[in-house]
C-alpha cells in the first residue's frame, strides 16, 4: 500500500490530503524513462568508446597482424624490384652488348596499363588508396619480370647462334705446326713463281710433304671436292655459314666427298701440288660473303702467341709465292 502524504494548509489550519492526479504520475513515469533511455546510451557510448569487446579485440589483432603482413610484403617487392633492376641493367649492358642486340629502352620496361580503370573495384574503402598503389605496383613488378623473361629467352637464341657461328668460323690452322716445313707466302702482293711478275695473292701458302694431313678449320658442308676451278687444282671448298667460305688447294688426294658435314679439326684431304703450283704445298684463302680475306686473322683457336707472332712475321714478307 503506498504511503499517504499530507500538507498544512494556512487558511483552514488544517492537515490536507495530498491527492495525487493521473496526469502528474504519467508525467513522472516519462521523465524516468526517459532519464533511464538517456543514462544507457551514455553508458554504452563510453564503454564502447572506453573499453573494447572480445570481438573487437580480435579484430584489431587481425588488422595488427595484417599491417605486419603489409609491410613485409612491402620490404619483398623492394627486394624484388632492386634484383629486378640489377638483372635489366646486365641485360642491356651486358648480354645485349656482347650478342650485338638492341637494348630494351627504358620507357618499355616502364610502361603502364592504359585503358579503362583496373582498381575501380578496389576505391571507396577506407585504405582504398593504399591498397590501390600496392596493387599498381605489383602489375608493374609483374610487366617487367614479363618483358625481362622475353629478352632472356631472345639472349637463349642468340647464345645458341653465337655458339654456332664461334663453332663454324675459321679458327685454325689447316696443317700443324709438327708437320709444315715453313710458311711460304702470305696474304698480299707477291712475285708469281712463273711470270715472275708482282700479283695479289689472294691466300696463305703452306710448305709441307706430300700426303701431309689437312684438316677443316671450322665447322661446315663441303661444297667443292673437285679440280674443276683454273689454277687450284684438287682443292675443297667447306661453307661454314654466317657467310664464311675456306679454300684448300693443290691437293693430292680428298678424304671428303661434296655435301658432306665436317668439323673443325676433321681430316679432309692431304697435302699435294696438283693444279698451278712449283711445289707440295697448302694454298689456303678465306672469304666472307664472297669476299676474299686475310687468313691471318683465323689461327686464334690452334696457335700460341708466340706462335702467332712467328708466323704473322713470315706471312708479311713480300717473297715469291707457290703458285
Amino acid at each position: 500500500m503506498s504511503k499517504v502524504k499530507y500538507y498544512y494548509d494556512p487558511e483552514s489550519l488544517s492537515y490536507r490530503k495530498i491527492e495525487r492526479k493521473k496526469r502528474n504520475t504519467f508525467k513522472y513515469i516519462m521523465v524516468f524513462l526517459l532519464a533511464s533511455a538517456l543514462f544507457a546510451f551514455l553508458f554504452v557510448f563510453i564503454a564502447g568508446h572506453y573499453f573494447e569487446s572480445p570481438k573487437e579485440k580480435a579484430l584489431k589483432r587481425e588488422l595488427t597482424n595484417m599491417q605486419l603482413q603489409f609491410d613485409l610484403l612491402n620490404k619483398k617487392m623492394s627486394e624484388a624490384e632492386a634484383v629486378l633492376a640489377n638483372i635489366e641493367d646486365r641485360d642491356n649492358n651486358i648480354y645485349r652488348v656482347y650478342f650485338e642486340a638492341n637494348p630494351i629502352p627504358e620507357e618499355q620496361r616502364r610502361a603502364g596499363f592504359g585503358g579503362i580503370n583496373r582498381y575501380k573495384d578496389l576505391e571507396g574503402y577506407d585504405n582504398s588508396s593504399l591498397i590501390v598503389s600496392t596493387s599498381k605496383r605489383l602489375d608493374k613488378l609483374q610487366k617487367q619480370i614479363v618483358v625481362q623473361s622475353k629478352s632472356l629467352d631472345e639472349i637463349a637464341l642468340l647464345a645458341e647462334e653465337k655458339e654456332k657461328l664461334l663453332a663454324a668460323i675459321p679458327a685454325i690452322q689447316p696443317v700443324s705446326n709438327e708437320d709444315l716445313t715453313r710458311m711460304a707466302s702470305g696474304y698480299g702482293m707477291r712475285s708469281d713463281p712463273f711470270t715472275k711478275a708482282r700479283k695479289m695473292h689472294w691466300g696463305m701458302d703452306f710448305t709441307a710433304p706430300r700426303g701431309t694431313p689437312i684438316y677443316a678449320t671450322g665447322d661446315g658442308v663441303v661444297v667443292r671436292a673437285d679440280s674443276g676451278s683454273s689454277g687450284y687444282g684438287k682443292h675443297i671448298r667447306i661453307d661454314h655459314g654466317f657467310g664464311y667460305t675456306s679454300l684448300y688447294a693443290h691437293l693430292y688426294k680428298y678424304n671428303v666427298r661434296k655435301n658432306q658435314k665436317v668439323k673443325r679439326g676433321d681430316l679432309i684431304g692431304f697435302v699435294g701440288s696438283t693444279g698451278r703450283s712449283e711445289a707440295p704445298h697448302l694454298h689456303y684463302e678465306i672469304f666472307k660473303d664472297g669476299n676474299r680475306i686475310n687468313p691471318i686473322n683465323f689461327y686464334y683457336g690452334s696457335l700460341t702467341a708466340e706462335e702467332f707472332s712467328k708466323l704473322l712475321e713470315h706471312a708479311s714478307l713480300e717473297n715469291q709465292s707457290l703458285d
